[in-house]
């Protein structure tokens, strides 16, 4: 089978339980040495922060407070980014700079401007702030609970040291000052409860510490991150990129399908169509038969440029919508294709073309690598998104991850390129391929009604 569809990486199944294997797993062990950092640093931070706010709104009767203040907004976003770089070591958290400061012109003061002006600054400073309280009580309560459970857990390893060291038989559960009314666990039996009670709580402990550094993640994601104002932009901004980039090769391939086809046949067309008029007089039974080539050298250009027409975006498509444009889609398939399209109204035409593209060059991967011998497109609407979803029986082993790349060296754009396309108008596509037991590949747009000019609607439709 061809690349088309790929296959993706195996995942080897742990032979231990989740709960078993959980206190001695790196992560575990990871995320207990980030909640015992916690502290330290968050002293720090939270000193610091106290101590340069208080200073900088105290001095604010002069002119000095306001870039006190800025230096201890700059001095935050340092701190945030230790911060950043520690949860991505210990918790595996890869959270994205923010913005930078960028100030209107250079100078001091339109930076000090800018600084006090960014968000992003005021959110570090508040995780200063913030952080202090909670790592305070995740640090006492996942230390208390990680040297709790392991010490009871290994209790039979070390009780003998009361004894020896300490003038008493075990460790005192409870009992009064003057010595009265004291519980010792120093019978085998004591013991052995003690260490199945400390082995349930290894078996906890390890969870709590994962809640305990999920807020860490939630805090280190919301405050010293960008803001998810940026984060579109930059979205939007590598969408408007993809689109560009799909748009320029459409261009290319129109150009290059143009230059290789009708034109190169329309300059022969010219050729001969000379050759026959230098003919006429001379042998008209020549100039006739040249004629009768160049009218069949017509048509096959007409046949292309009908075809390059219909790539660019189909008559029916426009005059039918989406239903029939599929079900003559469907019919050009080399596989049999059963074609159920449910749609209350039309789509916007930009949403149809997407729509369309994507089940063209998902029926040409049925068509060259699945090795199928049926395959089915259903589109329908569903809480204001159009889903699309084509499914054959073919080999499988398909993923989104991988690119086309069959033996002409050129047509499909491949899973990869459909789910960029998709991704470019906020859709989704998603890939279900098991080896051996066929693929089912299903699209997600957003849902954009046609304008109120065109109120034509879409009844169901369905062919093979």
């Amino acid at each position: 089978m061809d690349t088309a569809y790929g296959y993706g990486p195996q995942t080897r199944p742990h032979g231990m339980p989740a709960a078993l294997r959980a206190p001695i797993e790196g992560r575990t062990w990871r995320e207990f040495l980030h909640l015992l950092l916690n502290l330290p640093l968050a002293i720090v931070m939270f000193v610091y922060a106290v101590a340069t706010t208080s200073l900088g709104v105290g001095l604010l009767v002069t002119f000095l407070g306001v870039p006190v203040l800025a230096a201890a907004l700059a001095g935050a976003r340092g701190l945030g980014s230790l911060e950043r770089a520690r949860a991505r070591a210990l918790l595996r958290l890869d959270v994205a700079a923010p913005e930078p400061v960028r100030p209107r012109r250079g100078g001091l003061m339109p930076l000090i401007g800018a600084v006090l002006k960014s968000g992003a600054s005021w959110r570090h400073l508040l995780y200063c702030v913030l952080h202090f309280p909670w790592a305070v009580f995740a640090f006492c309560v996942s230390l208390v609970l990680w040297v709790n459970a392991w010490g009871m857990f290994l209790y039979p390893l070390w009780h003998w040291t009361f004894p020896r060291f300490m003038d008493q038989p075990g460790m005192q559960l409870y009992g009064s000052e003057d010595g009265r009314d004291r519980f010792y666990l120093d019978s085998p039996f004591e013991v052995a409860v003690t260490s199945g009670a400390g082995l349930l709580l290894v078996l906890a402990t390890p969870w709590v510490i994962r809640g305990f550094a999920q807020v860490d993640r939630t805090m280190v994601a919301g405050l010293l991150g960008p803001s998810r104002l940026v984060t579109r932009v930059t979205e939007l901004e590598s969408d408007r990129g993809v689109v560009i980039d799909t748009a320029a090769a459409d261009l290319r391939r129109i150009e290059r399908d143009l230059h290789d086809g009708a034109q190169a046949r329309l300059v022969a067309l010219a050729m001969d169509l000379g050759l026959a008029k230098e003919k006429l007089l001379e042998d008209p039974e020549a100039a006739a038969r040249m004629v009768d080539e160049a009218h069949g050298e017509v048509k096959i250009a007409l046949q292309e440029l009908r075809d390059l027409a219909r790539g660019i975006h189909p008559a029916i498509l426009t005059d039918r919508g989406l239903g029939p444009a599929l079900s003559a889609l469907a019919a050009r398939c080399t596989v049999p294709v059963t074609v159920t399209a449910e749609l209350p109204t039309r789509p916007a035409p930009a949403i149809e073309g997407i729509a369309y593209f994507t089940v063209s060059e998902l029926l040409q991967n049925i068509s060259k690598h699945s090795e199928a011998t049926a395959a089915s497109v259903d589109v329908w609407r569903a809480e204001g998104r159009i889903m699309v979803q084509v499914t054959d029986n073919g080999l499988g082993g398909a993923t989104a991850s991988v690119a086309a790349r069959d033996g002409s060296g050129g047509g499909g754009i491949g899973l990869s390129g459909l789910a960029e396309r998709l991704d470019a108008v906020d859709g989704l596509l998603v890939v279900d391929s098991p080896p051996g037991t066929g693929t089912t590949v299903t699209a997600e747009l957003p849902w954009r009604a046609q304008p109120s000019s065109s109120p034509r609607r879409l009844g169901p439709s369905s062919g093979s």
